[in-house]
């Protein structure tokens, strides 16, 4: 369901102070059981996850597009640049949050292929 903006903007989460130049395109609330107390299970979940060889046809076949025009067009390569150079997210955070243990490994999770 399509939720305000606002659901997200009025909230006093601390993303707000790391991303003040981002445009919040839209909010969505999603039919999941569980409460806040369940995000890290979440995240694991999808960092042990392989979108190509998920049980969705559709889904592998966007994948492999993506993974193909990507690198006819550079955009996976280590030079890639998206737009005018700004710093990325962790360049961003605060030291208590650069500081503190990494979330899980995406290792799982397949890179796109380098050509």
């Amino acid at each position: 369901m399509k939720l305000p903006n606002t659901a997200q903007s009025s909230r006093p989460w601390r993303i707000h102070e790391l991303t003040r130049d981002f445009r919040l395109e839209d909010v969505w609330a999603l039919p999941t059981p569980g409460g806040p107390d369940d995000f890290p299970r979440l995240v694991r979940l999808m960092a042990s996850g392989d979108p190509s060889r998920g049980s969705s046809g559709a889904a592998r076949v966007l994948f492999a597009i993506r993974w193909k025009v990507g690198a006819l067009l550079g955009w996976d390569g280590p030079d890639a640049r998206y737009g005018p150079q700004r710093p990325t997210l962790r360049d961003r955070l605060p030291a208590d949050l650069r500081d503190a243990p990494s979330g899980p490994d995406f290792g799982a999770v397949p890179s796109p292929p380098s050509t």
